[in-house]
């Protein structure tokens, strides 16, 4: 055989050994996507998104959409081949795996950590919109969740209202680990607290629930490194309650990042005219129950997503600005928001035409 054609043959089967190699061996990264993008003042499914009874509402216009990011599942293999085209393919981002499945985390798992951020993202974009609108909301800390085998299994349960730590007034989630940690472990706390069974049934009833028990916990150690902190092995957050019914109908999102465009929806339908004018709309942002809006990952696919959709604007946390700005699609304006305030006051500009004065994102911020 002439050696050119042995070295042709040669240099073929090894390339075809590399692109085998490609394809079969896998490698520890994952990607992310454009995902599909929601009018939060729209229908999705064939029903409407934001669902409000017991209060009047107004019409609305325009698009006020949340954007999402898909990723590949916990248990995908990406191979070698797939990890290049991810990183030569401009509208998707691969990532080391663990950055979205940190310390084993199972599909099941992140599934339900994601259910659980996007439940309370709603509950903060009612308060942050109610709050901005002057409307009462009372909220009270509960028990969010109690830790398998720890010391308050079977003794406290998630949605127990707790009034106070050995006898002193509990006004704020963090109250509760600092007066719990005030103990040494295996020393006794007592939690006062109304039974979520009670609580459930005030608020149907439409009253202030008043029946209190107290619950003597013996702390546990930590199992931090270094000095051990005494624990009971619960999460404190906190509930609400609401002057009339808000529902956010949205299946299969999960996460918190679309509070903020829920806040903004939520506002709309209970004012009076158009928060965008008939413009389109998109946006991202983490919300609390005052208003301020938090970063969040995946910004630059939600922004090809919005863009793809039709999106003109894209409301940006303040803090994912930079790394927006560095590749924004074309057609699409990044507008800056610190807080629910500052979103309200970019949407008043983008409807009367004064889009010269949005604060814009810059690759510096």
């Amino acid at each position: 055989m002439p050696r050119r054609t042995a070295t042709m043959l040669a240099s073929t089967l090894m390339l075809i050994a590399l692109l085998c190699a490609g394809v079969f061996i896998p490698v520890p990264y994952s990607e992310m996507s454009p995902g599909p993008t929601v009018n939060t003042l729209g229908e999705h499914g064939g029903e409407p998104v934001l669902q409000i009874s017991g209060r009047k509402t107004y019409a609305t216009s325009g698009h006020l959409n949340m954007t999402t990011v898909r990723v590949t599942s916990a248990d995908y293999k990406m191979n070698l081949v797939e990890a290049v085209y991810g990183w030569l393919a401009h509208d998707n981002k691969v990532v080391p795996h663990d950055t979205l499945y940190p310390d084993g985390k199972t599909e099941e798992q992140s599934n339900q950590e994601n259910a659980e951020e996007f439940s309370q993202s709603q509950e903060s974009a009612k308060v942050a919109a109610l709050k901005e609108l002057g409307v009462p909301v009372e909220s009270w800390v509960i028990v969010s969740t109690v830790v398998k085998d720890s010391p308050a299994e079977g003794r406290l349960h998630a949605g127990d209202v707790i009034k106070a730590v050995d006898g002193t007034a509990v006004k704020a989630p963090a109250d509760v680990a600092k007066l719990v940690t005030k103990h040494k472990p295996g020393q006794n706390v007592v939690f006062t607290i109304v039974p979520a069974k009670e609580q459930a049934a005030a608020e149907k009833q439409h009253r202030t629930a008043t029946r209190t028990k107290n619950v003597t916990i013996t702390t546990a150690a930590s199992d931090d490194s270094g000095e051990k902190r005494a624990i009971v092995g619960i999460s404190a957050g906190t509930d609400h309650t609401f002057p009339f019914t808000v529902d956010i109908k949205l299946a299969d999102v999960g996460g918190p990042s679309a509070g903020l465009m829920f806040a903004l929806g939520i506002y709309d339908k209970l004012t009076p005219g158009s928060l965008t004018g008939g413009a389109f709309v998109a946006g991202t942002g983490t919300i609390d129950d005052a208003g301020k809006v938090g970063p969040i990952g995946g910004i630059e696919m939600k922004t090809v997503g919005a863009r793809d959709k039709g999106a003109r604007y894209f409301l940006t946390p303040a803090d994912n600005c930079s790394a927006a700005a560095k590749d924004t699609p074309g057609g699409l304006t990044l507008v800056k928001v610190n807080t629910i305030g500052d979103a309200l006051a970019a949407l008043k500009d983008i409807r009367t035409g004064k889009t010269s004065d949005l604060p814009k994102c810059t690759a510096k911020g």
